[in-house]
């Protein structure tokens, strides 16, 4: 199969695969709702019954997982692209325990309780371990080194969740709140939530589509890029700040989940090479779908309780950075 063929029987693929997702994250809960009734409240907008579980509760949580799952996924995607490295998400990377700490740190100094206060230092301290963890491993070179780059954002991320982890142990009754929030949570996330945030992602999301080529250009090598027009500095600046306002935002609304940045971009790649405009747009479609459905299996394992959306993934994306380890020559840039 040719790759323009293969590029939009996957394109078509993800597309059913993200709506059938949509489908059953609307008819799995404490309660099954049958696929019927879940048509049904959508065409009538009934508010009643099971509609009313749909509309009031269902509804805004699927769109805070796919909203949040685009972010994440895109901003892999961009951190994957602009270090030349394998192994880059916003977990690894430590970009999500950075905004995570700032998170805490508004809590336990500024006294924030509410999304609107969440987000400022959410992209505050995605923004400062973006930006510590390049200039880390990139130090003394002209670009970037894709090991010191994992190595430090691995040790950044273990000494500031080491630091989150004392400051909610040090005053659980402040931190109460924060419980769900830390372990990567789409439970109870309304339009209230979500709503501040978007208008933040779809900037990043703005901002990601726009860098693309030039990241083409860039994977061939700063030199080659300067030839051909690129501004490398400019396009480093934009995706530094569409990966903080992307994971930033995803953040605040969900909290830390990790791994999704890191599966997902691969995958893309698999399907539709090394061209980082197809990479985007697939992992636009695919990163929603994991996220839903591990929101799916954390509804499921456990019912009536649930699992968050970040220890479901955590399960899935350890066994999946050691196949990405071994199989060093597919996976590389």
């Amino acid at each position: 199969m040719s790759l323009g063929r293969r590029r939009f029987v996957g394109l078509v693929l993800a597309i059913a695969l993200l709506t059938t997702l949509l489908l059953v994250s609307l008819a799995v809960g404490s309660k099954i709702i049958p696929l019927s009734g879940v048509v049904d409240a959508l065409v009538h907008g009934d508010i009643q019954g099971d509609a009313y579980v749909i509309w009031d509760m269902r509804i805004p949580r699927t769109f805070v997982g796919v909203v949040v799952g685009v972010a994440i996924g895109a901003a892999g995607a961009l951190i994957q692209a602009l270090t030349r490295n394998p192994l880059a998400d916003p977990g690894i990377l430590g970009v999500n325990a950075g905004a995570a700490f700032f998170v805490t740190l508004g809590v336990a100094v500024f006294g924030v309780s509410s999304i609107q206060g969440y987000v400022w230092f959410a992209f505050a301290g995605a923004f400062v371990v973006t930006v510590a963890v390049y200039l880390i491993g990139s130090a003394g070179r002209a670009r970037a080194d894709p090991i010191q780059l994992t190595l430090a954002g691995v040790a950044l991320g273990a000494v500031l969740g080491g630091i989150v982890t004392a400051m909610v142990l040090l005053d659980p009754l402040t931190f109460d709140q924060m419980r769900n929030w830390n372990a990567g949570s789409i439970v109870n996330r309304g339009w209230d939530v979500a709503l501040p945030v978007v208008p933040f992602l779809v900037v990043g999301l703005g901002l990601a589509a726009c860098a693309t080529p030039a990241l083409n250009s860039i994977a061939l090598g700063d030199d080659f890029a300067r030839s051909l027009g690129t501004n490398v500095m400019l396009t480093r600046v934009v995706v530094v700040t569409a990966v903080t306002l992307l994971a930033g935002g995803a953040t605040a609304v969900a909290g830390p989940i990790g791994f999704v940045g890191l599966m997902v971009p691969h995958i893309a790649r698999w399907v539709v090479g090394p061209d980082q405009r197809w990479i985007l747009a697939y992992t636009a479609l695919l990163a929603p779908s994991l996220v839903l459905a591990a929101d799916i299996v954390g509804r499921v394992l456990i019912r009536p309780a649930e699992f968050p959306v970040g220890i479901v993934t955590a399960c899935i994306g350890a066994p999946v950075l050691i196949v990405l380890v071994r199989r060093k020559k597919v996976s590389g840039l």
